[in-house]
């Protein structure tokens, strides 16, 4: 686990938590991200690893950042991040996707499903990259009838929508890439919130459903019996089955599969034990807002000008999903119960239903003012100013010592000594660092705070001895590594 395992898509729902449940194992990150308009790209991060921090209670380390663009040759990397990536990093995960189910004027869902997959195969290949975790979808199957087996991919079906074809298209691209040794692809079902606490950052599929009923059951008059009067025409059995699985379970399930070596090199459908059906989940609404009057009359088509104000208010905007209605497939799971039988999938009842309503609300769907990160200190401006090691001056340190400094405003650094006593910095924690150090960001700020020695003799009297001073760390990843 000595190697960094490159993300990307971290700031996605699914990408946010496999950050986290990798960290927490232990594996070393790096991630690509880009600022946004409002956030630069070690904020966004930040404020995603904060939250985790106050959502757990426990600190995270920081991993290694670099600032690229999916939609540009090589993910847009530097040269500098390039070498690094050759350097450092033993495999990659490519998690990014966009969810824009039909093409638009911004490209997508092609620029980031099929144009970005083809960037990060290009970053593979420059970078010497051969083990690929690929992040696909259940529905790459399509409209094809039956059971989507693990082992299919294109069996000449059609599509719902730009998204399933620009997920097939894609997948189909990483396993013609003959430069990739080790080739394991992940395909979700539909991803929904947390199973346990409801959170989510968008707001698709069934949180659609969702939102709607949230939005217009409240607005219904009252009956005498204290129940709302919801009188609705759904055109569905109700019956019908739904793939949808918990976020946090998709991320503990990938996060073993990457864990377990036996596992890579195979292809995971990654669906429901038990689907939920579309009377559930519509029923789950009824009963969270007391309400009642929902009829469901089957396959028909209702004539619009029969609606009743709600229907007018809420059919038209579930026509997205039509396709899903009744053709939602079964999809085998072999290969993940061969490799993950311990891990049963949530089912997705009238609790988490009612979770996510109420998680829903208390986000105002989507609009509830995110927290911004507090970071007191930035312990990448102390290590900017170290020389930045080159591959000469690295190979001629006499000893390297590897920091890792967890909490908010950390990172992790490889401090190499020269034979002059000139100390030369790296990103990331080196494979052939001499010893590990481990300490919060905040008893590193007091230790720089505490000397009065100029940077240089401070880093040589103070982190080189320490690291061989201190107590091993009991889950340490290795007998170098140790905590302060």
């Amino acid at each position: 686990m000595t190697g960094y395992l490159l993300l990307t898509g971290s700031t996605g729902l699914l990408g946010r938590y496999l950050m986290r449940d990798l960290l927490e194992s232990g594996q070393r990150l790096a991630l690509l991200v880009r600022g946004s308009k409002r956030e630069s790209a070690s904020h966004r991060v930040e404020a995603i690893l904060q939250f985790w921090e106050r959502e757990t209670g426990r600190i995270l380390p920081r991993p290694v950042l670099l600032e690229g663009d999916l939609r540009k040759p090589c993910l847009g990397l530097s040269g500098n991040d390039k070498r690094w990536v050759a350097d450092h990093c033993s495999s990659i995960m490519h998690s990014a996707a966009s969810l824009t189910f039909h093409a638009d004027g911004s490209g997508e869902p092609w620029l980031t499903n099929f144009d970005g997959t083809r960037n990060m195969l290009e970053l593979c290949e420059a970078t010497g990259l051969r083990k690929l975790h690929y992040v696909s979808t259940a529905y790459v199957c399509g409209l094809r009838p039956g059971t989507m087996l693990e082992s299919e991919v294109d069996c000449g079906q059609t599509f719902r929508n730009d998204y399933e074809e620009s997920k097939l298209k894609a997948e189909m691209l990483v396993r013609s890439a003959d430069f990739i040794d080790e080739l394991t692809v992940y395909r979700p079902a539909v991803i929904s919130g947390d199973s346990k606490t409801g959170y989510t950052n968008t707001y698709h599929g069934i949180y659609l459903y969702l939102r709607l009923m949230a939005l217009l059951i409240p607005r219904q008059p009252i009956g005498p019996d204290g129940v709302r009067i919801t009188n609705l025409r759904i055109p569905i059995i109700g019956d019908e089955r739904r793939n949808v699985v918990p976020v946090d379970w998709v991320s503990k399930a990938m996060t073993h599969l990457y864990l377990t070596p036996e596992a890579h090199g195979h292809t995971f459908n990654l669906a429901p034990d038990v689907c939920m059906t579309a009377r559930e989940m519509i029923d789950a609404g009824v009963t969270y807002f007391n309400s009642s009057g929902v009829d469901y009359v089957g396959y028909v088509t209702i004539d619009p000008s029969t609606y009743n104000e709600l229907e007018a208010a809420s059919l038209p905007g579930l026509a997205m999903y039509n396709n899903y209605e009744n053709t939602d497939p079964k999809f085998d799971c072999t290969n993940l119960k061969r490799f993950a039988s311990h891990l049963p999938c949530p089912p997705i009842d009238e609790t988490v239903l009612h979770t996510y309503i109420r998680y829903g609300e208390e986000d105002r769907w989507g609009k509830r003012r995110i927290e911004a990160p507090v970071i007191p200190w930035v312990a990448a401006d102390y290590f900017r100013e170290f020389q930045v090691a080159d591959d000469i001056s690295y190979g001629a340190t006499k000893s390297r010592v590897a920091i890792d400094l967890i909490g908010p405003g950390g990172g992790q650094w490889t401090l190499g000594l020269l034979e002059d006593g000139t100390l030369t910095c790296t990103a990331g924690i080196h494979a052939d660092a001499d010893s590990v150090l481990r300490i919060n960001v905040s008893e590193f700020r007091k230790l720089v705070a505490t000397t009065k020695n100029s940077k240089t003799q401070h880093a040589v009297e103070q982190l080189f001895p320490m690291s061989t001073a201190v107590s091993l760390e009991p889950h340490a990843q290795s007998n170098r590594e140790r905590v302060f």
